[in-house]
């Protein structure tokens, strides 16, 4: 693998770039983006230099789309028609069941396998990349058949996410959204409507401790980085938050009956799970 395409290169795939060159990359990597992006990933070191999305994927070996999912699913339409015979094409989407059925339908003569790293910060693009990213993070796969993962170039691409410390994990794309709607998309639902719910409080700024402030940290991402997620993941999305909805229903039945000990006990057991698992990563 000696050149790679980012298309999109904000906060996720200027990440990418710069852990590649600090992984040892020392391959072309070019950029798609606006101009004011391009200047500063190249200023940065995320990217070589900046090209138009055709030129880009017609030269290059690995093709990361890293756009929001509506647009990556435009990107997809166009893609197969001059990305060079045998390039490996890969995604950074949320969402991943449209993804895939897309590229299916759309992409021939390239090599498609569909991914969604856990990581990024509530803040997006160039200027808040970093090269530390996905370490000990999870990168989901979502081969359209298990024998993809046996292909050489799947093979390359998974050993440079083993060294900018990603951890590869395999699932199918249904699979994938049904889990994150749980995991990633429902969590930034709830501190949006938890920082919205405070504007009826006058005093929240100045009587408020540090448990508010990490509970809203996921507010401060803007609408237009969650609707293309919101609309391609809408029905387990709403699984999920009808899911959230009983627990909270159940809290609020009676404050000291069995049923909000019960509520706090499962809590209190998944919480330390997540840490034990999250330590054991890091460590």
């Amino acid at each position: 693998m000696k050149t790679i395409a980012i298309v999109g290169v904000g906060l996720i795939g200027g990440s990418f770039g710069l852990a590649l060159r600090q992984a040892g990359f020392t391959g072309r990597i070019l950029g798609v983006s606006s101009e004011k992006t391009i200047r500063t990933a190249i200023e940065r070191g995320a990217i070589d230099e900046g090209a138009d999305f055709r030129t880009a994927a017609s030269a290059v070996d690995l093709v990361l789309l890293a756009a929001p999912i509506l647009t990556i699913l435009e990107q997809i339409d166009a893609i197969d028609e001059f990305a060079r015979p045998g390039t490996l094409i890969t995604d950074a989407g949320s969402t991943k069941a449209v993804v895939c059925r897309r590229a299916q339908d759309k992409i021939r003569r390239a090599l498609f396998l569909g991914g969604h790293p856990m990581a990024g910060k509530e803040r997006s693009g160039i200027a808040e990349a970093e090269a530390g990213l996905f370490r000990d993070r999870p990168w989901a796969l979502c081969p359209s058949a298990p024998e993809l993962l046996g292909d050489d170039r799947v093979a390359e691409f998974l050993r440079w996410l083993d060294a900018i410390g990603a951890r590869p994990v395999t699932i199918g794309a249904e699979d994938h959204d049904r889990t994150v709607a749980f995991t990633s998309h429902l969590p930034q639902l709830l501190s949006t409507a938890l920082a919205a719910s405070l504007n009826h409080v006058e005093q929240a700024q100045g009587l408020s401790g540090p448990a508010l402030r990490d509970m809203t940290r996921l507010a401060a991402s803007p609408y237009r980085v969650w609707r293309d997620i919101l609309l391609t993941n809408e029905d387990a999305i709403r699984t999920a938050l009808v899911a959230f909805l009983d627990s909270v229903q159940q809290l609020t039945r009676d404050f000291d009956d069995q049923t909000t000990r019960s509520v706090f006990e499962i809590a209190e057991a998944v919480s330390g799970r997540l840490r034990s698992s999250a330590s054991r990563q890091s460590s």
